[in-house]
Order: structure tokens, then sequence, then C-alpha cells
């Protein structure tokens, strides 16, 4: 790190998601939300604080654990999405429902993002991470653009009305499913409550002791205990956080 960025990184500090009150947490699908941030959810809705869900995609091409189809699957999932987040202690989950597979118009996701911010007026979005270099699937390198670009512009009602949505003070964008995460959240008790979510009710995507929710599970667990350790603790969930001064103009911030 060279000086300069030191000095950037202390004069313009990494926001805290933990510091604020009103959480937009976005998914492509349903179960990523719970997958990439499950526990900070349950965390922060424990503490209190407001906490949405937003799934963006129908995910009616899930993995296989089902024999249900097309309309059938997408209805079932949002019936696990309700469920998984209320184990998490999240009662406001709602959907945009754009076809999985990325068979949707980019400018029509992006505006219905816009409006639904505006509408919520977070303080802190979470979304997929859509930089990471072993992202494939353009479902979540979509959702994950779009939601660093709104959460630079949410502020400016005159770009917000663009999209037919009001502005809103969002201060940080917390990227999950990161490989360059620079923030922390201590879920040491959290965890349990995160897998449940996810295994319990996401039975179309996980069946029960199946080989993927075998390897999720692992992979989680290994995850978070890597993440508490760095950080003096037993778990924690790792994010990309970016503040409205490290969104634009100071590439320094790359490096943080």
């Amino acid at each position: 790190m060279s000086l300069l960025t030191a000095i950037l990184k202390i004069a313009a500090p990494i926001p805290n998601p933990e510091d604020y009150n009103n959480f937009l947490f976005i998914g492509p699908h349903p179960d990523d939300i719970e997958i990439g941030a499950g526990a900070t959810a349950a965390k922060l809705a424990k503490a209190g604080k407001k906490v949405t869900f937003l799934i963006c995609i129908d995910g009616r091409y899930g993995d296989g654990a089902t024999t249900l189809h097309g309309d059938d699957l997408v209805n079932r999932r949002k019936e696990e999405s309700i469920a998984s987040a209320k184990i998490l202690g999240v009662e406001d989950v709602r959907f945009l429902d754009f076809c999985d597979g990325g068979f949707y118009n980019l400018q029509d996701l992006e505006k219905n993002i816009a409006k639904e911010i505006g509408n919520i007026k977070p303080e802190v979005i979470f979304a997929p991470d859509p930089d990471v270099k072993s992202e494939c699937h353009r479902d979540h390198k979509n959702v994950g653009n779009i939601t660093k670009e709104l959460a630079c512009l949410a502020p400016y009602p005159g770009i917000m009305s663009k999209y037919e949505a009001e502005s809103a003070d969002v201060k940080a964008v917390a990227l999950y499913m990161t490989a360059d995460a620079n923030r922390y959240v201590d879920t040491s008790s959290y965890l349990e409550q995160q897998l449940n979510a996810i295994f319990q009710c996401h039975r179309s995507q996980f069946s029960e002791n199946s080989d993927s929710a075998k390897s999720i599970t692992l992979y989680l667990k290994l995850r978070a205990y890597d993440f508490g350790i760095r950080n003096f603790c037993k778990t924690a969930e790792g994010f990309r956080v970016l503040g409205q001064t490290h969104m634009h103009c100071m590439p320094e911030s790359a490096k943080f």
C-alpha cells in the first residue's frame, strides 16, 4: 500500500454497515441473499434495524432439486424466500419477477430497482459483487453492476427522476460474495440461523443431505471461520464496502 493510499484510507474511512439503521439487501435469485449475507441480515434484524429483501430474478431455471418447473417453481421459490427471510427475522420481502438467465431488458431491471431504492430509502445497500473474476452468472453481474451504479446515483433527485423514482440518501454499498472484503461483520451467534434459513426453506434447490447442500454448508462454515479468525471472533461475514466518497473519482479506494 502506497503512502497516498494509506493516508486516503484514514481520511476517507470505509463505512461500517452496522452504524446505520435502514438496509436493503438485493438478491439476483431467491437464496442468494441468504448465502451471501444471511448471517449479517439476521444480526441487523435482531438489533431492531429496518431490513428489506428485494429479489430481482424469478429463479425459474433453478438447480433441479425438484420436479417443479416454470411458474410452479417460481411460486414455490417465492414461498421459500418468504419463509427463509422469516427465520432471519425479516418480514419485508419484495419480488421484481424478471426472467431467470438474463432474459430481460437491462434498462427495465435498472428502472425497477431504482424505484425500490427510492421507496425504501436505505442507508446501506447489500448486493453481489459483480467484479469477482470467477463470477460467470449474468444475473449476478447484472444485478451487482446496476446496484453499484444506483447506489452512487441515488442521492441525486434529478437523476432518479429519470427512472420515475425518488432520491435516497444512500451512504454505502456493501458487496457480498466478494473476493476483496474490506469490512467484516461479527456473526458469531448467527451462522446456524443462516444455515437453517437456507437448508430448511430452500428445498427446491437443496435436497436434504444432497451433495450440493453438504458442499455449500462446508464452504459457508469455512469462510465464516476464516473471516472470524482474521477478526478475533468465532465467525464473520466479509463485504466489499464503498462509501459515496469511494464510488467515483478515487481510484485508490480499489486498494482499500
